[in-house]
C-alpha cells in the first residue's frame, strides 16, 4: 500500500518536474531582458520567474530522488508473504506435501543376462582364473 502511494506520488513529482523544466527559459533570452522588455510587469517582479523556477526545480529533483531512494529501499525489504489467495493456498500445498526421495539401488550384485542365440536369456559365468 505504501509502496503505490510512492509510487503515484513520484509520478506526478515527475511531471512537475518536467513541466518546471521545460518553463524555464534558456541563457540566451537574458539579453533581450536587459534593454527593457517589460520585466518588472512580470507576475514574478523584476527579478524574473529564473529564481522560483530553479528553486523548485531544484526542490523537486530532490524530492524525486528521495522518493525514488525509498522506494528502492522498501522494494527491496519487503517480505515476500503472499498477497493473492491463489499465491496462499500454493504455499500451504507446498508446505503440506512431503518430497519424494527416489530408493537408493540395492548393495546385492545380480549376475547380468545374456541371450543365446535360441532367446533364452542365460546367466553369465564369471571368469576363471
Amino acid at each position: 500500500m505504501l509502496y503505490t502511494i510512492l509510487e503515484i506520488i513520484l509520478v506526478f513529482v515527475a511531471v512537475a518536474l518536467v513541466i518546471f523544466i521545460l518553463l524555464q527559459q534558456g541563457k540566451g533570452a537574458d539579453a533581450g531582458a536587459a534593454f527593457g522588455s517589460g520585466a518588472s510587469g512580470t507576475v514574478f517582479g523584476a527579478g524574473g520567474s529564473a529564481n522560483f523556477l530553479s528553486r523548485t526545480t531544484a526542490v523537486l529533483a530532490a524530492l524525486f530522488f528521495i522518493l525514488a531512494l525509498a522506494m528502492a529501499y522498501l522494494s527491496h525489504h519487503l517480505t515476500a508473504t503472499p498477497q493473492s489467495i491463489v499465491e496462499r493456498a500454493a504455499q500451504q500445498q507446498a508446505a503440506t506435501t512431503q518430497p519424494v526421495m527416489p530408493q537408493a539401488p540395492s548393495a546385492t550384485k545380480t549376475p547380468p543376462v545374456t541371450s543365446k542365440s535360441d532367446g533364452n536369456p542365460s546367466p553369465v559365468k564369471p571368469p576363471l582364473h
